[in-house]
């Protein structure tokens, strides 16, 4: 797996849909979705300059985080997140997508070093309904924002989703539309929101063509995921 060629095709793509879609250039992140992926592996990525990485467990990314010690890069918590690992979370990662319980956001506030900026979150949401899908419904977004203004030690960035999988381009794209219309809608009534993270490999397209900010990519880059 050449890891070098991936990246350039992927930094390609997200460069082609900007224009595709009228998005000014650059404005796409790329996050290097790095679960199960060995380390020679993320620093064959670091060595083509990416720099953003996403894990989704706290234990074995921190390990990492360890291991590679890079005071350049900048790591994404994007799994699940467990009360026992908020410490770790608080410590490691300079961003979580995953956001949707009080109780995490206090436990995240209250253990993020002081020696570091405040932790940056995106609030997951659930646009599609699903009952075994974590994230808020949209109806309940406003009222938890307003509620994260008391943990000083979080910085509230924007929304995340991850919708069920579907192949057609419409229907990915309206499924993230319905994300990107909260989202202004919640700046217009003055929460100062500046960040979507959705779009995966199978529809980072469609992603980029209703907002994305962040993209998070790992089959694309790394191949088939290790189970």
């Amino acid at each position: 797996m050449k890891i070098d060629i991936n990246l350039t095709k992927i930094r390609n793509k997200i460069e082609e849909a900007e224009k595709q879609f009228g998005r000014r250039n650059n404005s796409v992140c790329l996050i290097a979705v790095t679960k199960t992926r060995e380390i020679n592996e993320i620093t064959d990525a670091i060595n083509e300059n990416q720099r953003h990485f996403g894990e989704n467990y706290c234990q074995e990314a921190v390990e990492k985080i360890k291991a590679i010690n890079h005071s350049d890069l900048i790591w994404h918590f994007i799994g699940p997140i467990q009360s026992n690992k908020t410490n770790q979370i608080a410590r490691y990662f300079s961003w979580v997508h995953t956001l949707d319980r009080l109780k995490i956001a206090r436990r995240l506030n209250e253990m993020r070093p002081d020696n570091l900026p405040p932790l940056n979150v995106c609030v997951q949401v659930n646009t599609s309904k699903e009952s075994t899908k974590s994230g808020l419904l949209i109806n309940e977004l406003e009222n938890f924002i307003d509620a994260l203004d008391e943990f000083k030690r979080l910085k509230v960035r924007g929304l995340m989703s991850l919708p069920e999988i579907n192949e057609n381009f419409d229907s990915q794209r309206e499924s993230f539309r319905q994300l990107n219309k909260v989202f202004h809608k919640l700046n217009k009534n003055h929460v100062k929101l500046d960040t979507l993270s959705m779009g995966t490999t199978i529809d980072m397209n469609a992603a980029i063509a209703e907002g994305a900010t962040f993209v998070r990519i790992g089959t694309a880059i790394f191949g088939p995921r290790i189970q």
